[in-house]
This record gives structure tokens, sequence and C-alpha cells, in this order.
């Protein structure tokens, strides 16, 4: 179900939401990892068997990753990168669109940004900022 985040309702949800991110994140650690043993098997002398276990392991981690990034944005989040830690919530400033933007690492939304405009693009939450949804 949609719904626009108020900064307060998005620093509420971002305990839940950083669990489930660091959960992906280790999930699309996995593949890389899988990813990497099969070109080194590629390019070594090992057995189709060999191979084709690894390409079936790949197929799998691949899954889970991608349901855990289903289960990260059924929070209502956007993932815009794992690698970089990127979400935006959705929002609303006047009447206006927006996203607020949240970085891993950060202890609380603190910026928002234009649908245009991006990482670049963050601005600070005023504290007093009642423009917002």
């Amino acid at each position: 179900m949609f719904s626009y985040f108020t900064p307060a309702e998005a620093n509420s949800a971002l305990p839940d939401v950083v669990k489930k991110y660091e959960y992906a994140l280790a999930k699309n650690t996995e593949v890389k990892k899988i990813e990497h043993e099969l070109q080194i098997s590629i390019s070594a002398t090992n057995s189709f068997e060999s191979y084709v276990n690894l390409k079936q392991k790949l197929n799998s981690a691949i899954t889970k990753f991608y349901e855990s990034v289903e289960i990260l944005e059924n929070t209502g989040v956007v993932v815009k990168s794992i690698e970089q830690g990127l979400l935006d919530f959705p929002s609303k400033r006047f009447d206006e669109e927006i996203w607020l933007c949240w970085k891993y690492g950060e202890t609380e939304i603190k910026f928002w940004h234009e649908k245009d405009s991006g990482f670049m693009g963050r601005k600070p939450i005023e504290v007093s900022d009642d423009s917002l949804v």
C-alpha cells in the first residue's frame, strides 16, 4: 500500500528499514561473491558439475536478493542504490511530491530532494518545516 511519509514517520520507520536494508546488502554481497567464484570456475579447469552447482547457487542467491529488496520496498521506501546505501521515502512538500532522502550510516532522515534531482540535490529538512506532509 502506497503512502507518503512525514519526516517523523520516516524516522520512526528507520530502524526496521535499516535492518531490512542490511539484510538486502548482505544478500547482494553474497551474489557478488558467488559471481566471483563462478568467474574463477570458468577460467579454471573445473568440471561441468562444479560449474553447474555454482550456477544454481548463484541463481538461488539472486532470487533471495530480489526477495530481500521486495521486502525492503514493502516498507514504503524506494531503493535508489543498494551499493551506495541510498533509500528514498515518498513525501510531499506543499503540493509537490518529493523524496525524503536517507544514506546508510545516517541515524535519521535529515534531507529531502525533488523528484528529479537525486542525491546531489539534497536539501536539509528545516526543523520547523511544517510544509512537509
